[in-house]
């Protein structure tokens, strides 16, 4: 038992707090896994010229810099609304399956970008791939997260 807390109001605001958490995480997974793309493939040669160079490598760099920066953004004003109090608990849970998706997307076009290397361990991107992967379910999975804001959308329950 909390002092000062009935029913399930304390876990529930606990619960809030971690995925409030994980919505500003994951966009640090996703910058980290873009900037290692980023970097090899200036590096990485093939027919001559640096892979960065392609326009099917550039179309997946800019997505993902344009889906980290809608998050970024995303998570800023959601931080000044809880700075209000203005914050509620489907405001995180759109927060969190935006992002955990938008980190996993991220993950997995640099994975590309990367190539066979994508999967060694001498990068970093598939050991945030894999964190991912299990963020993805905990503190409710993407579909939770969809039943939660269906019933802020429409005001009727899919789950009792």
């Amino acid at each position: 038992r909390l002092p000062g807390v009935k029913g399930l109001r304390g876990p529930l605001s606990c619960l809030n707090e971690a995925r409030y958490g994980i919505a500003w995480g994951v966009v640090g997974a996703a910058m980290a896994c873009y900037d290692e793309a980023l970097n090899y493939a200036k590096q990485r040669i093939q027919f001559d010229k640096p892979i960065a160079a392609f326009q099917l490598t550039q179309h997946k760099l800019v997505e993902m810099v344009s889906e980290i920066t809608k998050a970024q953004t995303l998570v800023h004003q959601l931080g000044r609304m809880k700075d209000a109090g203005q914050a509620k608990h489907f405001h995180v849970s759109l927060a969190k399956r935006n992002n955990v998706a938008m980190a996993l997307d991220v993950a997995r076009s640099a994975r590309t970008i990367l190539a066979a290397n994508g999967i060694s361990d001498e990068y970093q991107t598939i050991r945030h791939m894999l964190n991912l992967e299990s963020v993805l379910t905990y503190e409710g999975t993407h579909e939770i997260h969809t039943l939660i804001l269906g019933q802020e959308i429409t005001g009727e329950s899919a789950f009792k």
